[in-house]
């Protein structure tokens, strides 16, 4: 248990980083216009918010730090 927390919270640490520093995106789909089997679509990249990033870097660390000084 104590390796799983001090691995699961540096995963996310690391992809918290990522974010914050990297401005990763994404791309998304949508759907125009639809004529019977025709249909029209649009592709956009849209990033990922900044706020995802600080969540993951503090729960990350909280979890990290909490497998470091659990003891057993």
């Amino acid at each position: 248990m104590r390796a799983g927390l001090i691995i699961v919270g540096i995963i996310l640490l690391a992809l918290g980083i990522w974010i914050v520093a990297g401005h990763p995106s994404y791309q998304d789909t949508d759907t125009l216009l639809q004529v019977g089997s025709a249909k029209i679509t649009a592709t956009h990249d849209k990033g990922i918010p900044q706020w995802i990033g600080i969540v993951g870097i503090v729960v990350g660390a909280l979890l990290a730090i909490g497998g470091f000084l659990k003891k057993g």
